[in-house]
C-alpha cells in the first residue's frame, strides 16, 4: 500500500468533508448559522425545516458533490480500497467537521452519495427504504435510520467486494450514531413530524 496516496486521501476526503454545505450556505445565503435553529443539525433536513426545500436541496447536492468527489479521488489513486477510505473519511469529516467546531451533520446526504458508489442497487434500495419509511411514520429521522441499516443489508444482498462492504458497514454505524438522540425520542414517542420552513428565505 503506497502511504503518501492513502494520506492524500484521507486528508483530502476529511477536508472535503468538513466543508458543511449547510452551514456555509446558511451563513452565506440566509445569514445565520442553521445550528442555530431548528433542530440545531447542520444537515439538508434542518436546512428545509429552516429556510424551505431549495435550501434543503441544495445542501444536499453540495453534500452529495463532496462525498462523490471523495470517492473518486480515491478510487483513482488506489482502487476500491482507495474509495473506501475516501468515503469513510469523507463522512467523517462531514460528522466531526474541523472547520466547524466538530459539531457537523448526520450523514445521510453523504450516505446516500456513499450508497451509489458502493452500487447503483444499493443507492436505490436506500431511497426506496427511507422514502417508505419516511412517508409512514412522517419522521425524516425514521428514515433516515432505516436507510443506514439498508445500505449494509442492500450491500450484503448484492454481495459487493470487501472494500465498499466495510465503507457501508461505517457508513450505517457513524449515521446511527449521529442519530442516537433521535432514536431515543422515536423510542419514546417524543420525536416531532417533520415540516419544511414555508418560506425559503426565512431570516434567523
Amino acid at each position: 500500500m503506497n502511504v503518501v496516496k492513502l494520506l492524500i486521501i484521507l486528508v483530502l476526503a476529511y477536508l472535503m468533508g468538513s466543508l458543511s454545505s449547510s452551514i456555509l450556505l446558511s451563513r452565506g445565503a440566509w445569514g445565520g448559522d442553521v445550528r442555530s435553529k431548528g433542530s440545531g443539525n447542520a444537515g439538508a433536513t434542518n436546512m428545509a425545516r429552516v429556510y424551505g426545500w431549495a435550501a434543503g436541496v441544495l445542501t444536499l447536492v453540495c453534500d452529495m458533490a463532496k462525498a462523490g468527489l471523495s470517492v473518486w479521488i480515491g478510487w483513482k489513486l488506489m482502487g476500491d480500497w482507495g474509495l473506501a477510505l475516501g468515503g469513510i473519511a469523507c463522512m467523517a469529516g462531514h460528522c466531526f467537521p474541523l472547520f466547524h467546531e466538530f459539531k457537523g451533520g448526520k450523514g445521510i446526504s453523504v450516505g446516500a452519495a456513499l450508497g451509489l458508489a458502493i452500487d447503483w442497487r444499493v443507492f436505490v434500495a436506500i431511497v426506496v427504504v427511507f422514502l417508505i419509511v419516511a412517508l409512514l411514520t412522517r419522521k425524516v429521522s425514521a428514515g433516515s435510520c432505516a436507510a443506514a441499516v439498508a445500505i449494509t443489508a442492500a450491500s450484503l444482498v448484492f454481495t459487493v467486494g470487501t472494500p465498499k462492504l466495510l465503507l457501508a458497514i461505517t457508513a450505517m454505524c457513524l449515521a446511527l450514531f449521529q442519530h442516537r438522540g433521535n432514536l431515543k425520542r422515536l423510542a419514546a414517542g417524543t420525536e416531532p413530524d417533520f415540516k419544511a420552513a414555508d418560506d425559503p428565505k426565512k431570516k434567523e
